[in-house]
């Protein structure tokens, strides 16, 4: 590359077909989206100014969240168009390196893993499934169930002793019941899918909600299993009283890249 430009890489895809036809595409910095080729991989990458998107000034420029944003749907918006075309496995925002060689040298380190991923993204789509949690709606309905559990109390008093110790016995538990039908939900999900992965939960400080997430799932869904898939998300959110269910997507594969390593 010229002096005072990097490489911005948005994506690998394969060298065949025409996802690798980007050229009337443009990246983060304005710039026409163009592709290094080695062999059967093709990089997606555009030259970017290393004085707004060097080491340093990227590091300040992170920090700003209107940049960031600005910067990330720009980012997204060329993954998105790639993986319309076809597989593509999106990399990570901000891998950023020194020259086209420094991108080919990455391709054929790693080929087996590119290769892998884009095998596994072929035909599928991420979905994503958040789980919020109503603390007095789940406290009733676990109360609820141990009562009936206990079976049929003799007496009036005794019965509402059943349910008092019920409702107590909730609310102390709610969160580890939280969490357990969450996981439950989140197992079920996998078996739907072709692979499932558990994010971070949100920070409320940061996503603006202050409902209480007690999952936060990524899933690779077959594209022709998508209303199966859509389906089993009502299905659960009916199930589980207190749990409210929240399908996103479809998304670019960004969760199933697997595929990662420090920009040279």
């Amino acid at each position: 590359m010229t002096d005072g430009l990097g490489v911005w890489l948005y994506a690998v895809t394969s060298s065949r077909g025409d996802a690798q036809d980007s050229g009337e595409l443009t990246g983060v910095a304005g710039e026409p989206v163009r592709s290094v080729v080695s062999d059967d991989l093709t990089a997606v990458v555009g030259s970017v100014p290393l004085e707004v998107f060097g080491e340093e000034p990227l590091r300040r420029n992170l920090e700003d969240l209107d940049w960031l944003e600005g910067t990330a749907r720009a980012h997204d918006a060329v993954v998105a168009a790639l993986v319309r075309r076809g597989p593509t496995v999106p990399l990570r925002l901000a891998t950023v390196f020194r020259d086209d060689d420094r991108v080919r040298d990455l391709l054929d380190e790693r080929r087996a893993d590119f290769t892998a991923a884009l095998a596994l993204v072929s035909g599928r789509t991420e979905w994503g499934v958040k789980a919020y949690g109503d603390r007095a709606a789940l406290t009733a309905a676990v109360a609820e169930a141990r009562a009936a559990g206990e079976g049929n109390a003799k007496g009036a008093g005794a019965a509402y002793l059943a349910r008092r110790r019920a409702q107590l016995s909730a609310q102390e538990t709610v969160e580890r019941d939280a969490a357990e039908r969450a996981e439950e939900i989140h197992t079920r999900l996998v078996h739907q899918a072709a692979a499932g992965r558990r994010q971070t939960l949100t920070d409320p400080a940061l996503s603006g909600r202050r409902d209480w997430m007690v999952l936060n799932g990524t899933y690779l869904v077959d594209d022709d299993r998508t209303d199966d898939f859509a389906a089993t998300v009502t299905a659960l959110s009916a199930e589980f009283p207190g749990i409210r269910l929240e399908l996103t997507g479809p998304w670019p594969p960004y969760s199933f890249a697997g595929v990662e390593r420090e920009p040279a």
